[in-house]
């Protein structure tokens, strides 16, 4: 039995057509249930939808042979024991930096809003900055606007939520897109078969 297991949302709707055009298609009536573990048109393949979050996890731990997270995920998890073999070139975005517009970010110490601590840490010491991180799970443009951080690192697709709060995007941090994953014991264990299905992704992309 082969698990893949997928992330909620947005990179659940673009990921879906190309498993389908890859040959693997979930019904209807299993994506509209509330089970955690979907069927699909093979026997000996399922499906878990997870947070976005848990899906490095869950490949990870081997509860999952392979699945699909985006780049931000898998730098805030760390990305042990799993392999990341392929860019989708789906749900795209920026990890970026942004703030008030005339705000001054050449201090050297700074207090930064973010539920990215890994990716904020990291990119902050590369320049030579001290920063005090404060974790945030939503609303993060408000947290310079209240006078909380001086900045904050967040996801930007549009901007247009930034520009609702008066904020600009400033330095970009890395671009986003999904990976596809795979268990590292389980591409050894069960190689032929998931590789197999690798390319057949591969293809449809």
């Amino acid at each position: 039995m082969l698990t893949i297991a997928l992330s909620k949302g947005r990179i659940l709707d673009q990921t879906l057509p190309l498993l389908e055009e890859a040959g693997i298609s979930i019904p209807q009536t299993e994506l509209k249930s509330r089970k955690l573990i979907l069927d699909t048109n093979f026997d000996d393949i399922q499906v878990i939808i997870l947070r976005a979050s848990d899906v490095p996890v869950f490949v990870q731990h081997g509860a999952a042979d392979f699945g699909i997270a985006g780049k931000d995920v898998l730098i805030e998890h760390g990305a042990d024991g799993v392999f990341e073999l392929l860019d989708l070139g789906i749900s795209k975005c920026r990890m970026m930096v942004a703030s008030e517009k005339d705000k001054d970010l050449n201090k050297s110490s700074l207090k930064v809003a973010t539920k990215y601590v890994r990716s904020a840490k990291e990119y902050f010491y590369s320049q030579g900055k001290q920063v005090e991180v404060i974790k945030l799970y939503g609303a993060m443009e408000l947290a310079p606007i209240v006078g909380l951080s001086d900045c904050i690192v967040d996801l930007v697709d549009t901007g247009n939520t930034l520009k609702a709060n008066n904020l600009v995007p400033l330095d970009l941090i890395y671009e986003v897109s999904s990976r596809l994953i795979v268990n590292s014991a389980a591409f050894n264990t069960k190689h032929s078969e998931i590789n197999g299905w690798i390319q057949k992704i591969k293809e449809s992309l």
